[in-house]
């Protein structure tokens, strides 16, 4: 069994994604394509032999927005919980059950407020400081938004969650500890807040912009090197999951 891991993926394309604008607390629904991206997503990383195992979440987080909330609906996990924006409807109702994961919506992983560069590209964005005497080489990393958030803010914020995942889901999970019940995470939420995210979760400042990328309805993972939790890491690329395989063969010889 592989460490604990976090796995970030970033909602499905819309209108303004697909043109560059900025999408904080603006609603925006998944565009028909952005649909069909994440659903081919489930399938092909989200199974007992896939990467997401849902038997293995601890916790699923999910943003305030819908366009988060419609991405992890989208997956198919199997969730026994119902989604707490629509506690009517079974989630399950379309796959088989498959994770008792907890549902959580949490503003720590809402987009970056962008305040007034709030549906700008980022050419737009440029142009209107220059108008207002600013300095036009903006940077969000380094400058923030105006009557928004600040790299500062996002730091705080993101901090204060990435703690209580570590203490809560994490902590004293390594070894052979590791088997004692799910471990790993699943965290649906928005471009830049994901990549600020992966960023602090192994500590670099935002003012140094992280050269992360995230594209819409993209899936990263990030865990622990050397079985420590004071070690974060990045996962770049992990092995592929044998041990359904190997279950499968010994039932198969085991049938002959």
């Amino acid at each position: 069994m592989p460490d604990p891991r976090v796995f970030i993926i970033r909602h499905g394309e819309t209108e303004w994604s697909l043109n560059g604008r900025h999408t904080g607390t603006t609603e925006l629904p998944l565009t028909a394509n952005g649909e069909k991206r994440i659903r081919a997503t489930g399938k092909a990383l989200v199974g007992d032999d896939r990467l997401i195992v849902p038997s293995n979440l601890a916790h699923i987080y999910v943003s305030p927005r819908r366009r988060a909330q419609h991405t992890l609906e989208l997956l198919s996990l199997g969730c026994s919980e119902r989604y707490p924006w629509s506690p009517s409807e079974a989630p399950y109702s379309e796959s088989p059950l498959r994770t008792h994961a907890p549902i959580s919506i949490t503003p720590a992983i809402a987009e970056w407020d962008y305040g007034a560069y709030e549906g700008l590209t980022s050419p737009q964005i440029r142009q209107s400081r220059k108008e207002s005497g600013l300095d036009e080489d903006w940077d969000i990393w380094r400058d923030g938004c105006e009557s928004g958030e600040s790299p500062t803010d996002i730091t705080a914020r993101l901090d204060s969650f990435i703690a209580l995942l570590r203490s809560k889901h994490h902590s004293g999970k390594f070894g052979k500890s590791h088997a004692s019940g799910p471990n790993d995470v699943l965290i649906v939420a928005h471009g830049h807040i994901l990549r600020a995210f992966a960023a602090r979760w192994i500590g670099k400042p935002l003012e140094n912009n992280p050269s992360l990328i995230l594209e819409a309805g993209g899936v990263g993972t990030l865990s622990y090197e050397h079985h420590s939790i004071d070690e974060p890491a990045i996962l770049l690329g992990g092995a592929f999951v044998v041990d359904v395989v190997e279950k499968e063969e010994s039932e198969k010889k085991a049938m002959k």
